[in-house]
């Protein structure tokens, strides 16, 4: 198997033509190149060859800075990483996205990457990830690059992250801590503060690692101390775990104290009959450009992944003048850590006692299909199955048309819109007025104007229909609920004789 440090003029030639913002599509491997002068002449497909290419140099992932407020933005000194993936199912193309959505989380968490690997095999090396020769090759890159960090596509075990680290000489992470390192940057809140370190510490307390007297024995609890001593105590590395433990207990009780205001606020606006629509999706998809442009609530905008933490509700309104609440919620991405999934869990509880979904996809990514697949596999975890779905593929202006038409035929209630330009908002709207759950009971009242409460009740928990101001009172037909109904049933005219 080799590893080479320079592409191929075939693999030249076919970065050559695609755009440098399509990473994922600028990823090719010389020995894995197909030529029909060359190969055309071959009997059979070749697998031999690919499975002697596996370890696979990256190319097209550098983000090295030209602009000078970039370096000037970036303050710390930043970290010199090689990504590695393991490609075990799938096409090709779906392990270059993977790694290319691997270098954007590095980016964004502030890395400078400086090359890239892929390699074949049937499942991970128990030991280290990518086999003990390719580790190997690994270390001849980071050496080669002047890397200071290693980032694997994956999340390792802690045998995997130590013996790998042994092997390339350099600080080892993986796809779960760099996601968390993220969400501790750009958490805000006290509770997404609070659930970013429940989730890191969920991480750390099973990969907890000392180094020369971290490790030693602490003497135990015998009555005279010294050398009259019984039992062999605890380690450092013991005495850490438990109070890591103890944290993460602490911090489990302040954010179920936070949840109960959460869950107040949510009870209030059920007792008001007020709608809710959660708009979920994956990161980077334009959620809260999304938000914006429905409400005007000028949260964050930025083209970084997870952008946003922190859940934002807004009142909105639709066409026929209905009320309901907008909620932003976090951004998933493939493969989202399950200490994310469950430190998180009370915030997306949002999308499950919502009464419609805005699931947005980025219409202008190289795989939509996969960033629905991963959504929805995180709405069944938080079992939001049964809430109605209204699939928004954005950034319609930036997107393919092909593209928009596949996917609007594979998901039937589906609606292209561009929050950056407004096209398609109009529609969204009239789609979210449809979908709203709808008063169940349909009157029509003769309301004394000393009881005009309740004709301002119908027009915020319910539906008008018609409005007609008499002598005797407010004529009102309009649709409400039981509750409504049942006060309003009083001032129901008389049938006329």
């Amino acid at each position: 198997m080799t590893s080479s440090s320079s592409p191929s003029q075939d693999a030249q030639s076919f970065a050559q033509n695609y755009p440098e913002g399509l990473r994922a599509d600028a990823l090719m491997e010389e020995d894995v190149a197909w030529s029909h002068e060359i190969d055309g002449e071959r009997d059979g497909e070749q697998f031999d060859r690919s499975e002697r290419a596996a370890l696979r140099r990256v190319a097209g992932l550098s983000t090295e800075l030209e602009d000078v407020t970039e370096v000037e933005y970036r303050q710390l000194r930043l970290e010199r990483v090689v990504l590695v993936g393991v490609w075990t199912t799938g096409t090709i193309q779906d392990a270059d996205n993977s790694l290319a959505e691997l270098a954007a989380l590095a980016e964004t968490a502030g890395a400078l990457v400086l090359d890239g690997v892929v390699q074949r095999r049937d499942k991970p090396d128990a030991a280290t990830y990518i086999g003990s020769g390719k580790a190997y090759e690994l270390r001849d890159i980071v050496l080669e690059t002047g890397a200071d960090t290693v980032i694997c596509d994956g999340e390792l075990s802690p045998g995997q992250l130590i013996h790998l680290e042994d092997v390339v000489k350099v600080k080892v992470i993986d796809r779960t801590a760099l996601i968390l390192d993220i969400f501790a940057q750009h958490a805000k809140s006290r509770e997404g503060k609070a659930q970013v370190a429940l989730a890191q510490m969920q991480y750390m307390l099973p990969r907890l690692r000392g180094w020369g007297q971290s490790l030693s024995r602490q003497m135990g609890g015998g009555k005279g101390g010294g050398l009259a001593t019984r039992g062999p105590g605890e380690t450092k590395i013991e005495t850490d775990r438990r109070r890591i433990r103890e944290k993460m207990a602490k911090m489990r009780r302040e954010i179920a104290d936070m949840k109960t205001g959460r869950e107040i606020k949510r009870q209030e606006r059920r007792r008001n009959k007020v709608p809710s629509v959660a708009i979920a999706g994956y990161t980077n998809a334009g959620k809260s450009s999304l938000l914006n442009r429905l409400t005007g609530a000028g949260v964050l905008v930025e083209n970084a992944l997870f952008a946003t933490l922190d859940p934002t509700v807004r009142r909105a309104e639709t066409p026929s003048g209905r009320l309901y609440t907008l909620a932003d919620t976090v951004g998933f991405v493939r493969h989202l850590p399950h200490h994310l999934v469950e430190a998180f869990r009370s915030t997306m509880e949002e999308v499950g006692d919502s009464d419609l979904i805005l699931h947005v996809v980025d219409g202008s990514h190289p795989a939509p299909e996969e960033q629905l697949a991963a959504v929805r596999e995180v709405i069944r975890d938080v079992g939001a199955t049964h809430v109605p779905e209204i699939v928004v593929i954005n950034k319609a202006d930036a997107a393919d048309p092909l593209v928009l038409q596949r996917l609007m035929r594979i998901e039937k209630r589906s609606i292209a819109v561009s929050a950056r330009t407004g096209q398609g908002i109009d529609e969204l709207l009239a789609l979210i007025d449809n979908d709203l759950p709808r008063p169940s009971v349909e009157i029509e009242v003769l309301v004394p104007y000393t009881h005009g409460k309740l004709v301002a009740r119908a027009h915020t928990e319910g539906e008008v229909i018609s409005e007609e101001h008499t002598p005797e009172g407010t004529l009102l037909k309009a649709r409400v609920h039981e509750e409504l109904a049942a006060d309003l049933a009083p001032y129901v005219p008389a049938p006329a004789l």
